[in-house]
């Protein structure tokens, strides 16, 4: 068995006992299903953001919508095909209104699923949408502007924050910042070669 396919294995094994989780309140709060993740199992890109829209908790993907129309574009701008990363959220079902995560939530979703899906992928590196993905990451606050294109370390992987395309529809100014991130991200997988 080759060691996508042995990854993809391990991951349905990881998602089996959550396809009906209710492990934290968003398992009661009228997700229609879980949105564990999708992509290449093996990718050396992982990017991860807050957590499925409408969209994806009806299509079960993350980032189909409007924001993940724009991520595909810029990924293929930047060299990259979306089938080639692995994409996720920080937590697995949609909050209500598309709030922003609970800490409760976010934390449970993490232990449970998200960093052994990082455990599993074992990526080069990780870029994480929006200023929610990061300080779910580092569990602590966080603030976007003064972090984004900053490379830090998360579990000896160089983690590159950037803005999350949701914020870009509504601010097409910052559209090269997060342009540059991504490739800032794609240029790293050449020089980290992980372990």
């Amino acid at each position: 068995m080759d060691v996508k396919k042995f990854k993809e294995q391990l991951l349905e094994e990881l998602y089996a006992p959550y396809k009906k989780c209710l492990q934290c309140p968003l398992g009661f709060l009228g997700r229609t299903q879980v949105v564990f993740g999708s992509g290449n199992a093996n990718a050396g890109l992982m990017l991860i953001g807050e957590g499925p829209g409408r969209d994806e908790d009806l299509q079960g993907k993350p980032f189909v919508g409007r924001s993940g129309q724009l991520l595909t574009k810029l990924l293929d701008a930047v060299g990259i095909s979306r089938e080639e990363v692995y994409i996720t959220n920080i937590v697995k079902c949609r909050p209500p209104n598309n709030r922003k995560p609970l800490p409760i939530e976010g934390r449970t979703c993490k232990n449970l699923l998200l960093f052994k899906q990082i455990k599993i992928i074992r990526p080069r590196v990780i870029c994480t949408l929006g200023s929610t993905a990061l300080e779910g990451l580092l569990d602590h606050p966080v603030k976007i502007t003064a972090m984004r294109g900053k490379q830090i370390l998360f579990e000896n992987i160089p983690l590159i924050p950037t803005y999350h395309p949701a914020y870009i529809l509504r601010n097409a100014q910052e559209l090269k910042t997060l342009h540059a991130d991504l490739a800032q991200a794609v240029a790293l997988l050449t020089t980290h070669s992980g372990g």
